[in-house]
């Protein structure tokens, strides 16, 4: 199954982390924006140059050292379709750099759509009686909240291609409570239902380390019910946002993992592309101060994590 390919580079580079390339150009130095719309022009098509340089200089600099990257697509889409083949290409380049590929796109819907957002990122298309990778993406973070209608398109691929998902339970965000923390009628919290869901789902795709392809997105920010869906969702493996910028610190993740060290993966985004800033340092170590911040966050994290086992 797809996350024990996971699993293996986590234990292999002794790092639970993930880097979110999120790219907005004021992440970008200046010296790579005005190189690209000298080449490209001072509009989307340049924008989307610079966050491909940007990105490319971030994935060299940390590939052997962090096991995974997460793009959002959304920070790509905005540039149109320029934005989209930078997508592709930082998914590609990535990949060959070793690297897990976790898209972020949150997709959400049934039926034939739902199978359609499952072969552009997961799975494959046919074109004149051959077949062809869209995007090629190792997982995909999805909105659970349509269904098993809207999950079982992904995880038939899943098993076909050996991929993964990471479902929506408890979200980092202030507001996830209004509708997440509420009960139903059975006294169950609805991110709790959400993740027994997960379970049923990856049930039957369960790999060697123990864990299915269907994943759980779950929170930093909320170290009490992150350690509550660790004990209660024991074969789904988490994705964990708000580690950093948005306020999860590194003894409250710690909760995310199981007795071996295993079972999550903690991502940061502005903290890693920024560390330049942060630092103060020339803009053109950027990659080297992204580097710097993923050592730092590696040790953190790992300083309140069982030793990583196999």
């Amino acid at each position: 199954m797809s996350f024990d390919r996971l699993i293996a580079k986590i234990i292999e580079t002794g790092n639970p982390t993930v880097v979110g390339l999120d790219p907005k150009l004021d992440y970008v130095p200046d010296f790579i924006k005005e190189k690209a719309f000298e080449e490209k022009g001072r509009d989307l098509k340049g924008a989307a140059n610079a966050l491909w340089h940007f990105n490319k200089a971030l994935i060299d600099a940390v590939c052997d050292i962090v096991p995974a990257v997460k793009p959002q697509a959304a920070y790509y889409e905005m540039y149109g379709w320029h934005g989209v083949k930078t997508l592709y290409k930082t998914i590609e380049y990535a990949k060959e750099k070793g690297m897990f590929v976790i898209v972020d796109g949150k997709r959400n819907d049934i039926g034939a759509t739902m199978e359609a957002y499952t072969n552009a990122y997961l799975g494959s298309t046919a074109v004149d009686g051959k077949t062809f990778e869209g995007f090629g993406a190792d997982a995909l973070t999805v909105n659970g909240y349509l269904g098993t209608d809207g999950i079982a398109p992904l995880t038939a691929v899943c098993k076909e291609n050996d991929k993964g998902i990471f479902v929506l339970v408890k979200t980092s965000n202030k507001s996830s409570g209004e509708l997440q923390d509420r009960k139903l009628d059975d006294g169950k919290t609805i991110y709790e239902t959400m993740g027994d869901m997960c379970e049923s789902w990856g049930a039957d795709t369960i790999g060697k380390y123990g864990y299915s392809a269907v994943g759980a997105v779950v929170g930093a920010t909320y170290p009490e019910q992150l350690a509550e869906m660790r004990a209660k969702l024991p074969h789904t493996f988490f994705l964990v946002p708000g580690y950093g910028a948005q306020g999860g610190g590194a003894e409250g993740v710690a909760k995310a993992f199981d007795e071996k060290g295993l079972g999550a993966i903690v991502n940061s985004s502005r903290a890693v592309m920024c560390a330049y800033q942060k630092e103060g340092c020339d803009p053109k170590d950027f990659a080297g101060a992204a580097r710097r911040e993923c050592i730092r966050m590696r040790e953190d994290i790992t300083s309140f994590v069982t030793a990583l086992k196999k």
